[in-house]
């Protein structure tokens, strides 16, 4: 059956469920608490009334969306550098490059954060419309109109189509998933869903009618290409990725599931359940916690409680768990050696890079895609580039983790007292230190110099 202009290509719905559980995760315990038995199975003979109550308790540790804000944020510590090659023209849009307000850094960081988080997205660089009024480039200008980019989630791009040529692979047909808003009324307004469909030199605007999907608008551009650059962070094909936090978004899930029943076990544990032995049921007992309780002969009352070694058991998996979380968002700071030419031989920084740097690399590279596209659209000749701060890899695991820990620290994510033990955790502090008496001292001493 043919694929409508408003259905989804195979490559993207094959990776539409590792998107659901992310998103469920960035959503936090609401989000989580509405994909109900998709994330949280119902338990063997649990009731449904016992499974509400114990889905409308549940709360998620957000460990992927705080290791998500570190790994992403690295890059964007420091200001974007652009080159000097950027040309006057397009240098210019960047203050603004969504023609919104948003600088070029903030606009990044954005789109890398969803790049790092679902793996997949992608940038159009878009121009305004005249319908035909400018003649000229300079027409263009006095009307107001320019380049801008538009930033395209996971969720919206609905499928594409290549052609191998000369210069490879080209991109000849894209699909877009857009809603705008529209006047409703004196005062209100609405929003309409639309796709838009590009193809080089032109495009297509489809809305939902009374007889389906239709035409609503269409034109043509200046391009004699497709403006988009798709930000691909682990690639399987051309339009098909892998996200990057993939594993941790899972265990994550893992640790939702357990701390829901380790709740569940402790809640057990606090009942106490009153047995009567040798009644009959004509003897009638009255209890309460300010008189005694007279009993027939050879009648007898105990009190049955949970063991507390199963809430031991069930702290120490979640303990262990939550460190496996650590380590395995960390794995993407690790560097990790490559294949090294004669001119590589002498630069260890450029033979050994971690996941994190080299899809750092893999996003400038798609930034500075889109800076040729928008001076294409203005004929400005090159369009130039950018760099990223990439400083932060580390040589072992422990490195990395221990980098992680510090930053989740540093923004409250993280007990100063749980930092400490996860530096003794990681021999990185001695395993004889106080950790409270160690922050107590910390304190005493005041601000760090240099902070004052």
């Amino acid at each position: 059956m043919a694929t409508k202009v408003n259905e989804v290509d195979a490559p993207i719905a094959r990776m539409q469920a590792d998107w659901a559980v992310i998103d469920a995760l960035l959503g936090g315990t609401p989000a989580m608490r509405k994909a109900g038995n998709t994330l949280l199975p119902q338990q063997p003979r649990e009731s449904d009334d016992d499974y509400k109550y114990r889905l409308s308790t549940s709360t998620l540790f957000p460990a992927f969306e705080r290791t998500l804000a570190v790994m992403a944020g690295k890059p964007f510590s420091k200001e974007i550098t652009v080159a000097d090659n950027v040309q006057e023209q397009v240098m210019s849009l960047l203050p603004s490059i969504d023609d919104k307000g948003t600088s070029l850094h903030a606009f990044a960081s954005r789109a890398f954060r969803e790049m790092v988080s679902h793996g997949f997205g992608g940038i159009l660089v878009d121009h305004t419309k005249t319908d035909g009024q400018a003649r000229t480039l300079a027409d263009a200008k006095s009307m107001g109109a320019r380049p801008y980019w538009v930033h395209y989630k996971h969720g919206q791009i609905l499928g594409a189509r290549f052609t191998q040529g000369a210069n490879g692979s080209q991109l000849v047909l894209l699909r877009l998933e857009e809603v705008v808003e529209e006047e409703d009324g004196e005062y209100g307004s609405k929003e309409v869903k639309q796709v838009r469909v590009l193809r080089p030199g032109a495009w297509e605007i489809h809305r939902e009618g009374k007889s389906g999907w239709e035409l609503h608008e269409s034109g043509t551009t200046t391009l004699d290409q497709i403006p988009f650059v798709f930000l691909l962070a682990n690639p399987v094909g051309p339009m098909e990725s892998r996200p990057p936090l993939k594993d941790l978004a899972y265990l994550n899930v893992k640790h939702w599931q357990q701390q829901s029943d380790q709740d569940e076990s402790a809640r057990f544990c606090r009942k106490r359940l009153l047995v009567f032995t040798g009644l009959t049921k004509d003897d009638q007992i009255t209890v309460a916690s300010d008189m005694a309780v007279r009993l027939p002969k050879d009648a007898d009352a105990k009190i049955v409680e949970g063991s507390a070694e199963s809430i031991n058991v069930g702290r120490a998996e979640l303990d262990a768990l939550e460190q496996q979380m650590i380590q395995t968002g960390a794995e993407l700071l690790v560097a990790k050696p490559g294949q090294r030419s004669a001119t590589e031989a002498n630069n260890d920084a450029e033979a050994n890079k971690s996941s994190l740097q080299s899809l750092v690399e893999d996003f400038e590279d798609a930034v500075d895609h889109c800076l040729q596209f928008t001076a294409d659209w203005i004929k400005a000749g090159e369009g130039g580039s950018i760099s990223l701060f990439k400083d932060f890899g580390a040589a072992t695991l422990t490195d990395a983790s221990a980098q992680l820990v510090f930053q989740m620290v540093g923004a409250g994510w993280l007990s100063k007292v749980t930092g400490v033990k996860e530096m003794q955790r990681r021999g990185t502090l001695d395993a004889a230190i106080d950790p409270e008496e160690e922050i107590a001292k910390a304190d005493a001493d005041g601000p760090a110099l240099g902070t004052i």
